[in-house]
């Protein structure tokens, strides 16, 4: 279940990772652990996001969030890069890691194969669509069983 003050933290992280060059991937409070971890995940979408990506934005969106204390508690920030094996699940998502080489495991075999490695294209109501060497491939959703990012090896 989403924490309420997540749709603000979204719009405070993106205001701050624009002007970085970064995107917004995930943001996730886990209100669970003492203290409370705020975990907001970034990509930089020109390269590889780095440990200096998540060192800039640590350094920018720290002090914006204490000056709105926002977050009643003591918390700890943390700032990542989406790791390999990553599920891509919501609308936002498939459109952030567009052109991103990834595995389509599906729960039948479609085309008479279960797992699908291209770069993802995009997604809609009906369908995955994959570029494998430049030929696209529609995957049928209601076949997919999961979506990932494939590690960086794997091209």
């Amino acid at each position: 279940m989403s924490h309420p003050l997540i749709p603000q933290i979204s719009q405070i992280a993106e205001e701050v990772a624009s002007p970085l060059g970064l995107e917004v991937v995930d943001v996730v409070l886990h209100t669970n652990k003492n203290p409370v971890v705020l975990r907001v995940d970034i990509r930089n979408p020109n390269q590889n996001t780095g440990l200096d990506d998540c060192e800039r934005m640590s350094r920018a969106l720290e002090p914006t969030l204490d000056a709105i204390d926002l977050i009643p508690q003591a918390y700890v920030l943390e700032i990542s890069s989406p790791g390999a094996e990553r599920h891509l699940e919501g609308d936002r998502e498939f459109v952030a890691f567009k052109g991103f080489m990834v595995n389509v495991f599906t729960t039948v075999p479609h085309d008479g194969k279960q797992t699908w490695t291209g770069h993802l294209v995009s997604r809609n109501d009906t369908q995955v669509a994959i570029s494998i060497k430049g030929r696209i491939v529609n995957i049928p959703r209601h076949l997919i069983d999961r979506v990932e990012l494939a590690k960086a090896d794997s091209e």
